[in-house]
């Protein structure tokens, strides 16, 4: 398998950042840790090798990215304004610097062929995938998203003030009206999945309630629950993502 490593500099963020990736050809995947996580925690967590068959047979290529929590959504000392511009500037960084650059990159591994992203995370990875998946969906085609939430709540509590709103996707999809945006869901492949084992309570709340919504806006999903042994880990989680990567390429 070829693996390479990436530090470059985001002029949004005004820091390196790093990532890897996994593969030589294949559907682009970028995929988010989870919270506090790095860019090396899909692979030290056993998703690497889990998805490797599809890797190594050339279906699959993996841009691991890394979050800067600290500074954002859990950061300790900066108030809810600083945090959500801060995130702001992440989201820049995503999808104005690293985006481009694998649509490129992609493009070239893969004959002149160009093709959307496969988004995706595992709890606080799913969060992000699918805020990204909604507000951006011109670069993506399909969503996989494993225990996850789908609003703020669980970061700034009730609060939706300035660019809290637009990063809360049960607050700002039920809102949604343009066309545009919705056949571009329509037409994407959305599989959401949730545990419920240990630790899963918040997140399986939260995936019902994004479930209510899609069916709503007449946006097909596929919305699993797997049982009540299937916990908010990296076991699971493996498990998950195979399953789900075996239907999508």
């Amino acid at each position: 398998m070829r693996i390479s490593y990436h530090k470059e500099y985001s002029s949004f963020l005004n820091r390196d950042m790093e990532y890897k990736i996994y593969g030589h050809a294949g559907k682009p995947m970028l995929v988010f840790p989870t919270s506090l996580g790095r860019f090396y925690q899909f692979e030290d967590s056993g998703m690497i090798e889990t998805l490797r068959e599809f890797i190594d047979a050339g279906r699959l290529q993996i841009w691991a990215c890394d979050s800067i929590d600290e500074e954002t959504f859990f950061s300790a000392h900066w108030n809810r304004e600083e945090r959500i511009n801060r995130h702001e500037q992440y989201d820049k960084y995503i999808t104005q610097e690293l985006i481009p650059g694998i649509l490129q990159q992609s493009k070239g591994n893969n004959g002149g062929d160009e093709q959307k992203i496969l988004i995706s995370g595992c709890s606080m990875g799913a969060y992000y995938s699918a805020n990204f998946f909604f507000r951006y969906p011109h670069f993506f085609d399909t969503l996989i998203a494993l225990s996850g939430v789908y609003s703020t709540r669980y970061f700034f509590g009730d609060h939706l003030d300035g660019n809290i709103y637009y990063n809360s996707p049960l607050h700002y999809l039920p809102q949604l009206e343009d066309e545009g945006y919705l056949n571009q869901y329509r037409h994407s492949r959305i599989i959401v999945c949730c545990g419920q084992g240990a630790f899963e309570d918040e997140m399986l709340h939260e995936t019902r309630l994004l479930q209510e919504l899609l069916q709503h806006k007449q946006i097909p999903a596929r919305i699993e629950y797997w049982g009540h042994d299937a916990n908010h880990d990296w076991p699971w989680w493996n498990k998950q993502i195979h399953y789900y990567m075996s239907s999508c390429l």
